[in-house]
């Protein structure tokens, strides 16, 4: 299934008219302010995204998900499974993450189509444990990650950039949808 209904959002595969809208979020730097170095990304480094994010789809049988408002049919960002690469010492892990736009915060959107996400990690491709890796002081990806179940496992640091990091995780053996 690479298709999920929740009561407000569709998560679904990437369209290729979802190049100009998820390049519209990466060029907002309160959006980027958390991830990586803080930069904005422009719209060939958002379609060497997207191609990569289907990549991991065709590879690993999960990924990140457009997320659709159903109500209008605008893309408000992505949610869903990744392999965090850049930090091999939770290696082998599956991270759960989001990224939505900011006319889409605070109205519990992430939260929606992130638990649609961790049920399809623990039903749809049997997943026995997720992890969710935050950059300390991103309080609203803290709080979502709160909201799924998950409980703050350690903190490390980037290896690349330095700051500090906290990394979350939930035994999906125990997770109440």
């Amino acid at each position: 299934m690479t298709e999920i209904q929740t009561p407000r959002l569709l998560l679904r595969r990437w369209h290729d008219d979802d190049l100009v809208p998820m390049a519209e979020i990466n060029a907002d730097p309160e959006v980027m302010q958390w991830i990586g170095d803080g930069s904005v990304r422009d719209l060939e480094q958002t379609a060497e995204a997207i191609e990569r994010w289907e990549d991991e789809w065709d590879e690993e049988g999960f990924g990140l998900f457009a997320v659709e408002l159903l109500a209008s049919g605008e893309l408000a960002g992505f949610v869903g499974l990744s392999v965090p690469h850049f930090l091999p010492e939770v290696l082998p892990a599956v991270e759960i993450g989001w990224r939505l736009g900011r006319p889409f915060w605070g109205q519990g959107y992430a939260s929606e189509a992130a638990h649609a996400s961790l049920e399809f990690a623990l039903q749809d491709r049997g997943l026995d444990r997720v992890i969710s890796i935050a950059r300390l002081g991103n309080d609203a990806s803290e709080n979502v990650m709160r909201k799924l179940g998950m409980v703050l496992e350690h903190e490390t640091t980037h290896p690349e950039f330095g700051y500090p990091l906290h990394v979350y995780a939930i035994d999906l053996t125990e997770y109440q949808a």
